[in-house]
């Protein structure tokens, strides 16, 4: 199986790459051949890489900066994301999207489900909500996962955040009040691969549709903060307290959901597949960043 996973350096695409086997390939295919940007790019560039399946992992993701740059933020999350999709139908095959937990405004008192209605709070919601029905009217053959609080060895993340501001103070305030579910990106990966086996094999697969992919279990923004930091001074690396504020306390342009739980049974139900606790994943990774902070390491960890 030959995978082609849009954007070169996400979280999600970095993952992907790293467990590909000799079984299925995954390649990588971003800017300049494919730029989401510009329409007209799409095509060629994923009919070059020959694939029988579509990730659609890249997108503009800055939920701050996404306010100034409306026009392209749904460029890019909204148009560019349908024609990824257009592009997989035109050459016969799924297309497997990246969605968030930003479609919902985090008013619901318990974890969301697929059916629940969308409200977002911002422009970065609302073009990755737009790209959701883009995708699904562009190609009838598509998996939309929405997943939530990801993070891994690669690029820039709440993980990697905060064992970065470890090293540079001694107490770190977190905001309490905001509650979801911390996923691994390549737990998100092991996810999209097991899926996509599934399509590759099954001919007849018509469970499409909109699925949640999140981590197994919930905490909050300064429970996250403290397990990681408690996991890397059990290792040796930085440490600082955690001190709980609210979001009120931590103005940001744009309001964030309080509330990011997501029901994944349905992805369990469909596909057999159950991602691992929460901690689990969070010790593997931060135990990978701590042992590697020598050096150029360590030099990476603070830009």
């Amino acid at each position: 199986m030959r995978l082609a996973v849009t954007g070169r350096e996400g979280q999600v695409a970095a993952s992907l790459i790293e467990r590909g086997s000799k079984d299925v390939e995954v390649v990588a295919v971003g800017r300049p051949a494919l730029d989401l940007a510009r329409p007209e790019t799409v095509f060629a560039a994923l009919a070059a890489a020959r694939p029988d399946i579509v990730v659609s992992a890249a997108a503009h993701t800055n939920v701050d900066q996404a306010e100034d740059e409306k026009e392209l933020a749904f460029a890019v999350n909204a148009t560019g994301a349908g024609k990824v999709a257009e592009a997989a139908a035109g050459l016969g095959i799924p297309v497997i999207h990246l969605s968030t937990d930003y479609v919902f405004d985090g008013a619901k008192d318990g974890a969301y489900v697929e059916t629940d209605a969308t409200a977002p709070l911002g422009v970065y919601g609302a073009s990755k909500l737009a790209g959701e029905k883009a995708v699904a009217a562009a190609n009838p053959r598509h998996l939309i996962l929405r997943t939530a609080w990801a993070y891994s060895p690669f690029g820039r993340n709440f993980v990697k955040t905060m064992l970065r501001l470890a090293a540079e103070r001694d107490e770190i305030s977190v905001v309490a009040d905001q509650w979801g579910n911390p996923t691994s990106a390549l737990d998100i990966a092991e996810a999209v691969l097991h899926a996509a086996a599934r399509l590759h094999h099954d001919g007849n697969f018509v469970a499409y549709g909109v699925y949640h992919l999140v981590g197994s279990g919930v905490t909050n923004r300064s429970g996250f903060a403290r397990y990681v930091l408690d996991t890397s001074r059990e290792l040796g690396g930085p440490y600082a307290l955690i001190r709980d504020i609210a979001m009120a306390d931590y103005p940001t342009k744009v309001q964030r959901p309080a509330n990011s739980r997501l029901s994944t049974a349905k992805f369990e139900s469909t596909f057999g597949w159950t991602a691992p606790d929460w901690r689990r994943s969070t010790k593997e990774i931060v135990s990978r960043l701590v042992l590697g902070m020598t050096g150029q390491a360590r030099a990476q960890m603070s830009q």
